[in-house]
């Protein structure tokens, strides 16, 4: 089994910057992480999850045009760990952020909380 676990979260101010990361643990995932294409989520209050960037094994990125130029996708394999940087935030980029593989498997973690405002 995979677990998921999202950190980094908070409360910032409008233009302001966090570092999300997220450890993929589990048996399999110490030796399999490196060819997981993995993506970062967010889910904001009374919409649906959507995909904010992903990651190839091959570290090819996309990000959702709301946040191309503002977010950066990385990934660290010997710490099976995956970034996201985000700078320039906004109210809007306020949601509950996790991590998965994308395509996303069934589990997902317990997400980060992440509150843009003044």
């Amino acid at each position: 089994q995979v677990q998921l676990v999202e950190s980094g979260g908070g409360l910032v101010q409008p233009g302001g910057s966090l570092r999300l990361s997220c450890v993929v643990s589990g048996s399999i995932s110490r030796i399999m992480f490196r060819f997981y294409n993995m993506g970062w989520y967010r889910q904001a209050p009374g919409k649906q999850r959507e995909l904010v960037a992903t990651i190839t094994k091959g570290e090819t990125t996309t990000y959702a045009d709301s946040v191309k130029g503002r977010f950066t996708i990385s990934r660290d394999n010997a710490k099976n760990t995956v970034y996201l940087r985000m700078n320039s935030l906004k109210p809007e980029d306020t949601a509950v952020y996790y991590c998965n593989q994308d395509p996303p498997l069934k589990e997902w973690g317990q997400g980060t909380q992440v509150t843009v405002s003044s």
